[in-house]
């Protein structure tokens, strides 16, 4: 099942009525671009190359605007349909023959419906169904805990282990009217304790401002 990562963060908007509350929000790891969903396609099973799978998706980007300023609508099985909408200016024309597009045009957007057919819904309900929703603030802390945790034992090479030696001082013979003679034994042993440190864990903290989609549903502008 395939990963949908997110990130729970407080509505900072003070005009909102969700004001001080949290929601999740997507936590997007890249944007791919042409190039890179080309080469991602390639490696698939796909018997064309990098070179030829971009050289479609580029040809497929142009005819898509294409048909889109033709007044077409553009459906791609299993995916969904490209249209475009009108936004008015707020004032509109008081009369229909008064209508102007210079004037009463604000702009012309890209829309996109998701799949909705029953076999390959993908529309925002069924999409969720499909997917595995992970927190990002969960792996943050296994991170941390993989880095700063465990157990670690080791002993210090100037005060931990084991040091021993032996020093060993004799004296030679001198002999005069007397013999005297010094003889010592002098072996010192020096063992260290062992270090053992504990488990430390840090926490994540999150926070900002939650946002939502201005257009709502599942269609996106560009």
């Amino acid at each position: 099942m395939a990963k949908i990562l997110y990130e729970v963060k407080k509505n900072q908007n003070s005009h909102s009525v969700a004001f001080g509350k949290w929601y999740a929000q997507i936590k997007n790891l890249e944007t791919l671009n042409t190039r890179k969903l080309a080469n991602h396609i390639s490696e698939h099973g796909s018997i064309y190359t990098p070179d030829v799978v971009y050289g479609v998706l580029e040809k497929f980007r142009s005819c898509l605007v294409e048909m889109l300023l033709e007044s077409k609508k553009v459906k791609i099985e299993g995916l969904g349909t490209f249209y475009c909408t009108l936004e008015n200016q707020k004032n509109g024309a008081l009369k229909k023959e008064d209508f102007n597009v210079n004037k009463h045009l604000k702009a012309l957007h890209i829309r996109f419906l998701p799949e909705q057919t029953t076999e390959e819904n993908i529309s925002s309900r069924q999409f969720l169904k499909q997917a595995e929703f992970i927190n990002i603030d969960s792996l943050l802390n296994k991170e941390g805990e993989t880095e700063n945790g465990g157990d670690s034992t080791g002993g210090d090479s100037e005060s931990g282990g084991s040091n021993s030696g032996s020093q060993s001082n004799e004296g030679g013979s001198q002999s005069g009217n007397g013999g005297n003679t010094n003889s010592g034994s002098n072996t010192g042993d020096n063992t260290g304790g062992d270090n053992t440190g504990g488990d430390n864990t840090g926490g994540d903290g999150t926070g900002g401002n939650g946002g939502r989609d201005p257009d709502g549903g599942t269609n996106s502008d560009e």
